[in-house]
């Protein structure tokens, strides 16, 4: 603080905090609170902490704490305190600032902590106050953490930070004729992937805290260039929330590890879906040998849907490959079309009665195990492990028969069969004729044939595409009076979340497809435009920036322009408006898209190479990776073949054809490359 007035200012700072402690509000009445003060080279501080004395809720003995500290300066204050919330009422019950602090501690109180210092400054004078908010397993955590804290630089500590951010969110750039794409994908998607998602687990339209195991593994995928360790560390995490006969918690709270085991098909094959990503980007196959406990519990019903407990954990261990291969194990069971068991849900949580009785089959599944598959069996043997491989492969090649047979409903892919035999997301539907991740990943898994790819994805861009309103929908029409229903996605009304509206992972996928067809020799869709150009129309979509700016349809939108939303609404009269922002995974999708897709980096453990798919109106972009203190910079430029080299001449740079592989180990830093394109169909 600087008073910069002409007179003396008599001033007070008043920090106040309400502490839980625990899950819930009643945990509030088992905490013990303290006061110390701690002087060091920084200055003076009062501490006020706050211990959880009881165990059973997970949080037993942790301690946190407020302090404010006043630097050396040219001012003195007057500090009170106390650790009871009550004196911040009146006898009526309302909210007061009381002129002074009662300095109680202890137990029986109403928890808070609150700090006040009373001071003056004259004209001219300087001071400097610092609040701190901490949290530390014991209480002889906190104090240390205390002591530390004391002998650093508050603005120091800033800065550390900032550098943390910048260092995290600076691995990865881009620069694109496109300025809000750039901001997003250089600074917000990331951002929003692990400060909401991966640290708080928490935002202001869903404050769960849980950890999903589907959901941060996707999340963490996206990090593989950035913070390839984030990666391991929830492959590991989640790995260690599996029961020995392969299926895992849908999701979980820490510390306890409380949660959900269910009837869900899909959540086990997220790990090795993320594992392989991993391996396949870092060479780490030591991980593989990691030992890891399962968890026990109670086998689920059939009848029943879930079952929320506390499980165990066993005496038993397995390596980290094996935690994954026992995903792929499980999910070898099909139904009489041939096709994956769906549960009470695939990655579609709302289908919950698709297959409530066992027998439901689900098309979207096919693709995925199909494509995990294909990734695990080469492991599989390079391990030893032939006849688990061959096991895989064989059911992987029914499975794709079934797909391509039973799955396909004669110019795009269906959903699924529901346990009567009824098929969803076909033509024959009145509801849900097409859904859009059926017909995504039918390209995302290279299963289907080339010219099935193509058809299911125009059928997908012809149905589910609305230019009017910028929406990519994940099914229409929406489900209203469908007999049999297939679970609570019917009970949201038409358009809104999954049924009907724009949910933004399955538009991220769709997005992925169209790229990945338009460098697998199918570059024009059926309407007469370039892949590319759909990709990226997908993306303007999709974007909050873009969306929000749009004249048309921006005001209706009324969310955030700087972080992705979970769904826009489709239908009227919500049509346009945004669902819950922050806590998505598709921050980690767009960031995957533009990136692996548009940009087409192809991330091996020694070598990279980029396949890019550059909408047309583009004639450069750029994108730079940082690794260890080193940079790679990548110029992509729409150029004649044999002016090539001489372009790369002027920007100082190396031709580096696309699809060429690099071996990017002990390049020099700033190291130069261009990537020349043809240049844009007429």
């Amino acid at each position: 603080m600087h008073n910069t007035s002409e007179r003396t200012k008599r001033l007070r700072l008043l920090g106040l905090v309400e502490w839980i402690m625990g899950a819930q509000r009643s945990e509030r009445n088992t905490c013990l609170t303290s006061m110390q003060h701690i002087s060091g080279m920084q200055g003076r501080s009062t501490n006020l902490l706050c211990t959880q004395l009881a165990q059973d809720g997970g949080f037993g003995g942790s301690t946190a704490f407020l302090s404010l500290g006043q630097a050396l300066s040219d001012v003195d204050g007057n500090v009170d305190w106390t650790c009871d919330r009550r004196e911040f009422f009146n006898t009526l019950g309302k909210l007061v600032v009381p002129r002074n602090l009662g300095e109680r501690i202890g137990e029986g109180l109403d928890p808070c902590a609150a700090i006040a210092i009373a001071f003056q400054m004259d004209v001219g004078a300087h001071a400097e106050f610092v609040f701190s908010l901490g949290h530390a397993p014991t209480l002889i955590a906190a104090s240390a953490m205390l002591t530390g804290a004391s002998g650093q630089n508050a603005l120091n500590r800033e800065t550390e930070v900032a550098s943390y951010w910048n260092t995290l969110l600076g691995n990865c750039t881009v620069q694109t004729p496109d300025p809000l794409l750039n901001v997003l994908v250089n600074r917000w998607f990331l951002y929003q992937a692990v400060s909401c998602r991966m640290w708080a687990k928490a935002g202001f339209y869903q404050a769960g805290g849980a950890t999903g195991f589907r959901d941060q593994l996707q999340d963490a995928m996206a990090l593989v260039w950035s913070a390839p360790a984030m990666l391991r560390a929830q492959i590991v995490t989640c790995a260690a929330r599996q029961f020995p006969e392969g299926d895992v918690q849908h999701w979980w709270h820490a510390p306890t590890g409380a949660g959900v085991r269910t009837h869900f098909s899909d959540d086990l094959l997220w790990l090795p879906h993320a594992l392989t990503h991993y391996l396949r980007a870092t060479g780490d196959s030591a991980v593989l040998e990691m030992l890891l406990p399962f968890l026990e519990g109670p086998a689920i019903a059939q009848e029943a849907e879930d079952a929320y407990f506390t499980p165990g954990v066993s005496t038993e261990h397995a390596s980290l490959w094996e935690h994954a291969a026992r995903t792929i194990d499980t999910s070898l069971r099909v139904g009489a079309h041939g096709l994956p068991l769906m549960g009470t849900g695939d990655w579609n949580d709302g289908m919950n009665a698709v297959g409530r009785e066992g027998r439901g089959e689900s098309v979207w599944l096919g693709w995925f195990l199909c494509h995990i598959v294909a990734n695990m069996a080469p492991l599989a043997r390079q391990r030893g492990e032939v006849e688990r491989a061959l096991r895989w492969e064989a059911a992987a090649a029914l499975c794709k028969t079934a797909l391509l047979s039973s799955g396909w409903d004669g110019l795009w892919f269906c959903r699924a069969y529901f346990d009567d035999g009824e098929k969803l997301g076909s033509s024959a539907n009145a509801e849900c004729r097409i859904d859009l991740i059926a017909q995504a990943w039918s390209v995302l898994s290279g299963v289907a044939s080339a010219p099935m790819q193509a058809m299911a994805m125009d059928a997908a861009d012809a149905q589910l595409v609305d230019t009017q309103t910028g929406l990519v929908k994940l099914l229409t029409p929406p489900l209203q009076h469908s007999q049999p229903s297939p679970g609570y996605i019917q009970a949201y009304p038409p358009g809104v979340r999954e049924n009907g509206g724009q949910y933004a992972h399955a538009g991220v996928w769709a997005l992925m497809a169209q790229a990945r067809l338009h460098n697998s020799g199918a570059p024009m869709s059926a309407s007469g435009e370039l892949r590319c150009d759909l990709a990226y129309r997908y993306f303007t979509y999709l974007s909050p920036a873009h969306r929000s700016v749009n004249a048309e349809y921006g005001a209706t939108y009324a969310l955030e322009p700087y972080v992705m939303a979970a769904d826009v609404y489709g239908a009227a009269p919500y049509q346009g408006q945004g669902g819950w922002s922050w806590y998505t995974g598709a921050a980690g999708l767009m960031q995957r898209a533009v990136i692996e897709s548009i940009f087409g980096l192809q991330q091996q453990a020694t070598t990279l190479c980029l396949t890019p798919c550059l909408p047309s109106h583009w004639n450069e972009a750029q994108l730079t990776l940082r690794r260890d203190g080193n940079s790679l910079h990548f110029i992509l430029l729409r150029t004649r073949a044999e002016n090539a080299q001489e372009a790369a001449r002027l920007r100082t740079a190396r031709v580096l054809n696309a699809g060429e592989s690099l071996d990017w180990r002990g390049l020099p830093d700033g190291i130069r490359f261009l990537v020349p394109l043809a240049l844009a169909l007429a």
